[in-house]
């Protein structure tokens, strides 16, 4: 499915605040609502939009510790793994590690005893790990 201009205006609004209204995101972009209705409909379809979600703050729901670890694995590992909460992100990557994982957790001490039972788990060759001190910009 391609994607035009109409299009990239009606996501660029759903970007902002998903909970947007049609009527609102028309006269947004001076496209008439019904237009607006059947392209999200498409959209959505096509699984160029695969969900509707909300952006949490943080601090307030006590994930305001967020590491990026860097791990290099000797075999696939266990998809059970990714289910953990506070894993948010896992990219494959090129380099010298496989994986990056993006973790949010309430303070050091919690971080701490995720990443001891981490990297006793089977594929787990090495890691490391970067604290993020301030979050400049974050999208979901």
């Amino acid at each position: 499915m391609s994607i035009d201009d109409k299009d990239k205006k009606i996501i660029e609004e759903l970007k902002k605040d998903s909970r947007t209204s049609i009527r609102d995101i028309s006269k947004i972009t001076g496209i008439r609502p019904s237009t607006v209705h059947q392209r999200i409909n498409k959209l959505k379809t096509s699984n160029t939009i695969e969900k509707f979600t909300i952006k949490l703050n943080n601090k307030l729901i006590g994930e305001n510790f967020i590491v990026f670890m860097f791990v290099s694995t000797e075999e696939d590992l266990d998809e059970a793994l990714f289910k953990d909460k506070h894993i948010k992100e896992v990219f494959g990557i090129t380099g010298e590690y496989d994986l990056l994982f993006k973790l949010k957790f309430k303070n050091v001490e919690e971080f701490n005893d995720f990443v001891l039972e981490f990297r006793k788990k089977t594929g787990v060759k090495k890691t490391i790990t970067m604290v993020g001190t301030i979050t400049l910009k974050e999208e979901i």
